[in-house]
């Protein structure tokens, strides 16, 4: 019996070329309706890879994912930082609601052993969301290339298997590089709001940016809003319940 055009686009992984997917994708709300309306599922997908774009760190990239971490710290799972360009700042993830005794902090020595962390992380089913900065600083065993979209291939389908949340950040300069992620975000600060554009999803690119209310006062300093704070700053005892994991 012939399948109808209607019954197909309701299956997972199908849709028309210029609609949303509208099958019933596992996803949590990202506490800001705007966005979750540009989003196949209504929200912030699971089980899949994500990659947020932008260009400094303390532009409220951390605060603009605080409803969905906090969401996904849900049943006593953790949430993985992997290689954090600073060390999460205890207060400000309190306040949104983030278990800090659920934050796992890993600093790896090569760009290696990230991968092999957040991998092990994804699909351990431990953990609710794994973010992880590839880029920077991070050394390179050996002198092959790595193989960056096997890579990231792997680390899309340890989430599926482990039912995880990963969110991987990048420069905007890797918009023009081929990726495994079902979403792709691109953040911009924009007169004390953030710029949010789409350029890949489960349906056509969100070309026109939203304006998302989203970290700092331009009268404060970024950081502590942000969710990152350079780890010399000194966190309060009572905050620091971190695990720290690594150099």
């Amino acid at each position: 019996m012939k399948a109808s055009v209607a019954e197909l686009v309701r299956l997972p992984g199908v849709w028309r070329g210029g609609e949303l997917e509208q099958s019933q994708l596992p996803s949590i709300a990202t506490g800001h309706a705007s966005l979750d309306a540009q989003l196949p599922g209504g929200g912030w997908p699971t089980g899949s890879l994500t990659e947020v774009l932008h260009d400094s760190a303390g532009i409220g990239e951390i605060t603009f994912l605080a409803s969905v971490l906090a969401r996904a710290a849900g049943e006593d799972r953790l949430i993985a930082w992997i290689n954090a360009p600073h060390l999460p700042y205890a207060p400000a993830l309190a306040q949104a609601g983030i278990p800090l005794a659920r934050c796992l902090v890993v600093r790896p020595s090569h760009r290696e052993d990230a991968l092999w962390a957040a991998e092990q992380a994804l699909k351990s089913g431990a953990c609710g969301a794994v973010l992880f900065w590839l880029d920077g600083s991070l050394r390179q065993r050996g002198r092959e290339k790595p193989n960056e979209y096997a890579s990231l291939r792997r680390l899309q389908m340890a989430a599926e298997a482990g039912r995880a949340i990963a969110i991987h950040f990048r420069s905007t300069a890797a918009e023009r590089l081929s990726t495994p992620a079902h979403l792709r975000v691109v953040l911009q600060r924009e007169e004390g709001m953030l710029g949010v554009r789409i350029p890949k999803r489960r349906g056509p690119p969100l070309a026109t940016p939203l304006r998302i209310r989203a970290g700092y006062s331009p009268r404060r300093a970024p950081s502590p809003a942000a969710g990152l704070q350079p780890s010399t700053v000194s966190v309060p005892a009572r905050a620091r319940a971190f695990q720290l994991v690594g150099r």
